[in-house]
C-alpha cells in the first residue's frame, strides 16, 4: 500500500487534535481510527486492522507507555506488525520524561513527534511506514 487508502489509528485524548489531524489524515485519503485511550486503542488495533497507529503517551485510564508494554505479550504477536509513531508532548529534554520517552522508545516504537507539531510534516513522517505495509 503505497499510503492512499491506509487505515490509521489516531490515540490521543485531545478532542481538538483528533479533529484536526483526522481532517488532516483524511485530506489524503487516510481512513481515520479514532481512539481516546490506551483501552480503546488495543481494543480497536484487534477489531479495526489498522496499518499504521498514532500513538500519544500521555493519556488517562491507560497511557500510551502501557499500551506499548501490553503490545509486548505474545498475545499481540498478530499485531506487531503496526508501525507506531508517537506523537507527545513530553519533551525530549525534560528529566524524567525524557526517561519515560527513551523507554518507549525501547519498546518497538518506529518514530516519536513532539507536539505541537505541523501535520503536514507528520504527514511526511508517516508515509514511509505505509509504504513499508504494503
Amino acid at each position: 500500500m503505497q499510503g492512499e487508502g491506509a487505515r490509521i489509528l489516531l490515540v490521543d485524548d485531545d478532542p481538538d487534535l483528533q479533529i484536526a489531524m483526522g481532517a488532516v489524515l483524511q485530506s489524503r485519503n487516510y481512513t481515520v481510527i479514532s481512539a481516546r485511550d490506551g483501552e480503546e486503542a488495543l481494543s480497536k488495533l484487534r477489531t479495526e486492522s489498522p496499518d499504521l497507529m498514532i500513538l500519544d503517551l500521555m493519556m488517562p485510564r491507560m497511557d500510551g507507555f502501557s499500551v506499548l508494554k501490553e503490545l509486548k505479550d505474545p498475545r499481540w504477536d498478530d499485531c506487531r506488525g503496526v508501525p507506531v509513531i508517537v506523537l507527545t508532548s513530553v519533551k525530549e529534554d525534560a528529566g524524567r520524561r525524557r526517561y519515560e520517552l527513551e523507554t518507549a522508545l525501547s519498546m518497538d516504537v518506529d518514530d516519536y513527534v513532539e507536539k505541537p507539531i505541523d501535520p503536514f510534516v507528520l504527514l511526511s513522517r508517516i508515509q514511509p511506514f505505509l509504504r513499508q505495509t504494503g
